[in-house]
């Protein structure tokens, strides 16, 4: 899948930005990811998929338990930010059916 793999490419430096960082700029970035995946058509799945991956990649390399849970925890920040734009159409939908069945 070319456009997964495209969005892994914008994701991972994102990703890794955000660890090192965990800043607001971070938290923006991850919510225009989620935003771009909706646009070029990655589902909900192909963002948690990749997601996963990346963060797979980076948890292997941690040393301390202690360290892990600390990237664990940023990396669900990440993630939720991710999914917001998900979440905010989900909502628009359910809200516009809603109206259609009253």
């Amino acid at each position: 899948m070319a456009d997964l793999a495209d969005f892994r490419r914008d994701y991972t430096p994102a990703f890794l930005s955000y660890l090192a960082r965990e800043d607001e700029a971070g938290r923006r970035a991850a919510y225009e990811l989620g935003r771009r995946a909706m646009s070029r058509r990655v589902g909900l799945l192909g963002l948690v998929t990749v997601h996963n991956e990346v963060f797979l990649d980076v948890i292997r390399q941690e040393r301390t338990a202690e360290s892990a849970v600390r990237l664990a925890q940023a990396a669900s920040t990440f993630l939720v930010e991710a999914l917001a734009p998900f979440e905010m159409t989900q909502r628009g939908f359910m809200e516009g059916e809603a109206r259609v069945t009253e």
